[in-house]
């Protein structure tokens, strides 16, 4: 999928499903540069090497016990969540939610967003831009780190992926 088809057919249906306070451009290009990182909107079941699936599903690669659990379980998110798994006919059980994620592309990216809005800091300037010889003071590469806790990082891929999301949304 395109970037362009990505932002029609997932991202505003799914951010249309939440507060619409919870819809911006920092958002939107954390939200794309991340899908782009973790799968490049290409993969909703983490690939292994050597073939498999791995732990992660859908496009923002969320495993059973790690975000799924975290954004049901969270104060300022449980809420959000219940609603959304009651809208998208999803069982509120951290195993039916994870398993969902792989085929409910609106449904993965709500549990995205509602994991960046579990963070209480700000979400980053929409120019931040990392320094490959620096990624630490990338607010943007910091942001990401901080709430995925990537296993394999691959910050020599962020600054493209972050330019690549701004240049779809048009910022």
């Amino acid at each position: 999928m395109t970037l362009a088809q990505i932002i029609a057919q997932i991202l505003n249906p799914g951010l249309a499903l939440l507060p619409i306070s919870m819809d911006s451009t920092k958002a939107r290009v954390m939200l794309l540069a991340i899908g782009l990182q973790e799968s490049e909107f290409t993969h909703r079941a983490q690939v292994l090497n050597g073939g498999g699936k791995g732990p992660a599903r859908g496009f923002w690669q969320f495993e059973r016990g790690g975000g799924v659990k975290g954004i049901m379980g969270h104060h300022a998110t449980t809420g959000h969540a219940h609603r959304i798994c009651a809208e998208r006919d999803v069982a509120w059980d951290p195993a039916v939610v994870w398993a969902k994620l792989e085929t409910d592309d609106l449904l993965a990216c709500c549990f995205a967003r509602l994991l960046l809005f579990s963070d209480p800091h700000a979400l980053p300037a929409v120019d931040d831009v990392i320094d490959i010889d620096a990624p630490e003071d990338s607010a943007s590469w910091r942001y990401y780190v901080n709430n995925w806790r990537p296993g394999k990082p691959h910050p020599e891929k962020w600054k493209a992926n972050h330019e690549a999301a701004r240049r779809a949304l048009g910022v």
